[in-house]
This record gives C-alpha cells, sequence and structure tokens, in this order.
C-alpha cells in the first residue's frame, strides 16, 4: 500500500460505529476522513482476545467523543504490507490520524483507564465507563505495580495536577525504593498540589525512608537499645526503622520513650520526629490518634 496524505476536504461527518477497511480503502476511510476528525486506525488479528477488549473500549471512547473521533479497522494478517509501513509489529495496534497523517498512537493491551488518558489528550473529557482509581486499585491489588505507575503518570498529565495521584505516586516509588525518582516527581509538580495533605504526607514517608535507609539489621538496633538505654540516637534509628517495617505502634513507642526521658535532647528531635510519622501516617491513623494522645499527656501533665 502506498500510504498518501489525504487531499483538502471540507464538510463534517460523525460515525460512531467501527468501519472495516483495506488497504484498497485507506484514503477513503482514514486519510479523507481525518481532516475533519481525529481517526483511530485500529490493527487487529483473527482470534486475539486482546483486540476484541481493545476494540470494545475503543468503541466506546469514540460513541463518547461525540464526533471528534472516527474509528476504522484493518485485518493485520490480511493487510500485512499496510502494517509494515505504518510500524505496526503486533497487535492491537492504535494509529491515530490527524489532517492525513499519523501522528500518535500506542501498541499493546492496555486497560480502559490508560486508554481513556491516551484518548482524553487528544479530544478532551470522555465518559466511557469505569473509573481510573478503582482501575489503580484493581492493578494495585493484583500486585501489577509497571502498570499502576503508568496509570498514575497518565494522571499526572491532567491539569491541574491530582494531588491524590501525585501522592500515590511518591508512596509506590519509596515503596520500591527509588527515593530519588519520588524527589523528582516532588520537585516537578506545582506548588498546589504540594501543599495538599495527602501529597505532604507521602513526602514525609519519602522523607523518612530516606532516614531509616542504611540504618542496618532491625535486630541489631534492638539490641543496641537494650544494651544503651540511655542511647537516645540509637532509640531514633530503632524507632526509624520500625516505622519503614510498618510497625507504628512500637516506633512512635521508642521516641515516645525518649520525650519521656528528655524532651530536650537534640533540640527536641524525638517530638519533631513523632510529629513526622504523625504527617506520613495521616491523622486518622490509628497508630496517629494513640500516639498523639499520649504525647500530649507527657507534655501537659
Amino acid at each position: 500500500m502506498d500510504i498518501q496524505h489525504a487531499p483538502q476536504a471540507g464538510g463534517a461527518e460523525s460515525v460512531e460505529a467501527a468501519i472495516e477497511t483495506t488497504a484498497a480503502r485507506f484514503r477513503t476511510d482514514v486519510l479523507e476522513p481525518s481532516l475533519r476528525q481525529l481517526v483511530l486506525l485500529e490493527f487487529w488479528a483473527p482470534g486475539h482476545a486482546g483486540c476484541q477488549e481493545t476494540n470494545a473500549v475503543l468503541e466506546r471512547a469514540v460513541k463518547a467523543a461525540k464526533g471528534k473521533l472516527r474509528l476504522a479497522r484493518m485485518n493485520r494478517d490480511a493487510e500485512a504490507q499496510a502494517a509494515a509501513q505504518l510500524g505496526v509489529r503486533a497487535v492491537p495496534a492504535v494509529v491515530v490520524f490527524d489532517r492525513g497523517r499519523a501522528t500518535d498512537g500506542f501498541t499493546g493491551v492496555l486497560p480502559q483507564a490508560q486508554i481513556k488518558f491516551f484518548l482524553e489528550r487528544l479530544v478532551g473529557p470522555l465518559e466511557i465507563g469505569g473509573d481510573a482509581w478503582e482501575e489503580f486499585e484493581r492493578l494495585s491489588a493484583a500486585g501489577e505495580l509497571e502498570q499502576a505507575e503508568v496509570l498514575l503518570a497518565q494522571m499526572l498529565e491532567q491539569k491541574p495536577v491530582p494531588p491524590k495521584a501525585l501522592a500515590e505516586l511518591i508512596k509506590l516509588q519509596v515503596a520500591s525504593g527509588r527515593f530519588d525518582a519520588a524527589e523528582a516527581v516532588i520537585v516537578g509538580a506545582p506548588d498546589a498540589a504540594r501543599n495538599d495533605p495527602a501529597v505532604a504526607a507521602a513526602m514525609a514517608a519519602l522523607e523518612n525512608a530516606r532516614q531509616a535507609s542504611g540504618l542496618g539489621e532491625l535486630a541489631d538496633l534492638r539490641r543496641k537499645v537494650r544494651e544503651a538505654p540511655a542511647d537516645h540516637q540509637a532509640r531514633t534509628d530503632l524507632a526509624l526503622a520500625l516505622n519503614a517495617q510498618g510497625l507504628r505502634e512500637e516506633a512512635a513507642a521508642e521516641l515516645l520513650d525518649i520525650v519521656r526521658q528528655d524532651r530536650s535532647w537534640n533540640d527536641d528531635g524525638a517530638r519533631k520526629q513523632l510529629i513526622q510519622f504523625f504527617d506520613a501516617w495521616g491523622p486518622v491513623d490509628k497508630a496517629t490518634i494513640a500516639a498523639r494522645r499520649k504525647l500530649s499527656s507527657l507534655l501537659f501533665s
């Protein structure tokens, strides 16, 4: 197939149903309509379940776009030359045509939420059913963290930046030990998003994780505290390590013990570290509530 640019044309057109096209009909079905609306050319293969899934999402998206999108489908196996000219080597694959030219696209089976965000960059908000956060929670629960991270990154392309997506991305990166990546995300975020409580909590979690990295084994830290109960730095290190392991109540207890023994140590360092824990855990976490109550009793008794 010789892929040619379409001539200029006028008029308006809205086609919701997918058009089965061929190399012979490429100009009529794809190039010429792309002068009036974006055209999605979907390459598929017979018997491929992922193609059926992707097509179903695309058809819903085209319907939701209300005339801004047109969908054409081409059998990759039957039109191998056309697929090769467009760089399509796997299916499903989608190529976006705008004003007679291929301008964007994606390959592979993507969750509906990711396809939705891809298309919304082109035509604006779409209501095609499903919810991005439901998809994120499903991916997280299934341990598909790479796809979950991709979805969060796509959410961050929205304006304004959704703070919840920013916070979740930071937490994912912290959990995987990619502290520099999390820091870069924070630095690149707008001030309004960074000031959100959820983002502030994720930033505090990043700082706590940085401090805990390289402290050594938990058993060794416990031993140091047993051998030197008055060593407040060792007890603080133990608290940081406990928090990194998700042992929040124990972590808070170690810092509260320092406050009980010597609040002035390290310029009120134990209390400040405990407050940083509270920021990371959130105000309604049971460990925050219990430890804050105990801290108030120590400070004001």
